[in-house]
């Protein structure tokens, strides 16, 4: 899958009712040696700023995940593995965050989606559909720069 299938698939994901987060694990999931179902499933609790709290975006949580199957060390003390990690998730957040602003979900939308007001405001005002695509977009193609 090129770059431009991968953000093509992770937003229809989206827009078939996917969060965010899965969205863009999904496009990676194969890839990296995950299932589609399990990764779906991984990535769930992490969607409207992990459980709707609005804090990290959802989009940048499922790269997060995406850069730790690629990257993440599963032996403890492997010190090397883990630089090399922590710094492909710093040029990521760093990537995310100059080209829109934050990656705080509430500061993303203008919303508190962990309040019943704020996440009716959301719906009302169509942010799901207007700028979540925009950071699932950004996330996939960030990412297809650092995997």
């Amino acid at each position: 899958m090129d770059a431009k299938e991968r953000v093509e698939g992770a937003v229809a994901h989206f827009a078939d009712g996917y969060l965010c987060s899965q969205s863009v694990l999904l496009v990676y999931a194969e890839e990296l040696g995950l299932d589609p179902g399990m990764a779906a499933k991984i990535a769930a609790p992490f969607g409207a700023g992990m459980g709707r709290m609005g804090w990290t975006c959802g989009a940048v949580t499922g790269a997060l995940m995406a850069i730790g199957l690629r990257y993440g060390f599963d032996t403890a003390g492997d010190v090397e593995t883990k630089e090399l990690m922590y710094e492909k998730e710093r040029q990521f957040l760093a990537a995310f965050a100059a080209r829109n602003r934050s990656v705080v979900c509430r500061e993303l939308l203008g919303r508190d989606l962990s309040t019943p007001e704020g996440l009716e405001a959301a719906r009302q005002e169509g942010l799901f559909e207007t700028r979540c695509p925009g950071y699932i977009r950004d996330a996939v193609e960030i990412l297809g720069e650092l995997l």
